[in-house]
């Protein structure tokens, strides 16, 4: 029996669970989900009917034992919101009302607002919120939640949704927030007015090697040089421990080290601004035949920091083509 059927049993010791639960209590990749969860059928420990995972074999669980022992009071991250930024988080909801929806040709998903406050407080505390930020794509509106604190020197978003763009400096003019959104593409090469230029960038890039290649060289080209910070998202949903090795070690070979991972930092909820609009197109609901009942799709933050003069790995003009985008294991991707 593998890792990955334990930490499947060790959920389900307590009663049957939505599919989506036990799928956020694992950190295999979807796939290694899929086939461990087969086996466990196969060999007739488990049942899953009607969305439901529970065990029916009580013998051979008996020599597990469930652990639950994530704090309820941080959601398992390890941050409280404080009260300076529980004002943020007041002002920063009334804005996210009025955002634009996620569309599914961008692969866009926000997470939560209290999560995008968190990442703040978790910046805040390594010291670099003071700092000029780079912001690659902000589906999440971090850009607004990090302007109201008003400590950064300066952040400029890049996004290639137009709407993102207008809504983002629409709301820095009436707010007075030291933002500014423009749009451009990832395929293209940087301009020049951004690079070498900011000391922070924060992104959450698709989650294919080639694609987590071209929007951290992106964010990486924007930056000065030793020293400088970079923020980002990953999934083991998406990306299996061979990704992982390749990211790290594409990490290291842009002169960078890793200095934090927070698992299961950020959560995707199923809003219907976010992806359950187009929920019915994602491999995963093909495949298991459910809607989402849990908030389920939650992510890591990394943080990485320059140790020499940063590489970036993409330079020029990247095409994207579906390999950019989608591989094996992109089974919650719309594609």
């Amino acid at each position: 029996m593998n890792r990955i059927q334990i930490q499947i049993l060790q959920t389900l010791l307590e009663g049957e669970k939505s599919v989506y639960q036990v799928i956020d209590n694992q950190d295999g990749s979807l796939p290694e989900f899929l086939e461990a969860l087969e086996e466990l059928q196969r060999e007739g420990i488990v049942k899953f009917d009607s969305g439901k995972i529970y065990i029916v074999e009580k013998n051979f669980a008996e020599k597990f034992r469930s652990i639950d022992a994530r704090c309820e009071c941080c959601a398992g991250t390890g941050y409280k919101i404080n009260r300076f930024y529980a004002l943020i988080l007041s002002k920063y909801k009334e804005i996210c009302k009025n955002r634009p929806p996620a569309v599914e040709k961008f692969d866009q998903g926000f997470i939560s607002e209290d999560g995008v406050i968190r990442r703040l407080e978790f910046i805040h505390e390594k010291g670099d919120i003071y700092e000029k930020f780079f912001i690659v794509g902000d589906d999440d509106l971090f850009s607004l939640a990090l302007s109201l604190t008003e400590l950064p020197k300066e952040v400029v978003v890049v996004d290639i949704d137009e709407r993102l763009v207008n809504f983002i400096n629409r709301v820095a003019k009436e707010e007075k927030l030291n933002v500014s959104a423009f749009v451009y593409d990832v395929q293209k090469e940087l301009p020049e007015e951004f690079r070498k230029s900011f000391d922070v960038f924060v992104t959450d890039p698709v989650e294919t090697v080639d694609g987590i290649k071209l929007f951290l060289s992106r964010g990486i080209s924007a930056l000065r040089g030793i020293g400088s910070s970079g923020y980002f998202g990953l999934t083991t949903l998406e990306a299996s421990r061979r990704k992982w090795f390749e990211i790290e070690r594409m990490i290291l070979e842009m002169g960078f080290v890793i200095t934090d991972i927070k698992r299961r930092f950020n959560v995707y909820p199923a809003d219907e601004k976010s992806y359950r609009q187009f929920e019915e197109k994602l491999p995963i609901f093909k495949i298991l035949g459910f809607k989402t009942d849990y908030d389920w799709y939650t992510s890591s933050l990394f943080r990485i920091e320059a140790v020499k003069e940063p590489r970036p790995l993409v330079e020029g003009e990247m095409i994207i083509d579906e390999r950019v985008y989608k591989d094996e294991e992109s089974l919650a991707t719309p594609y």
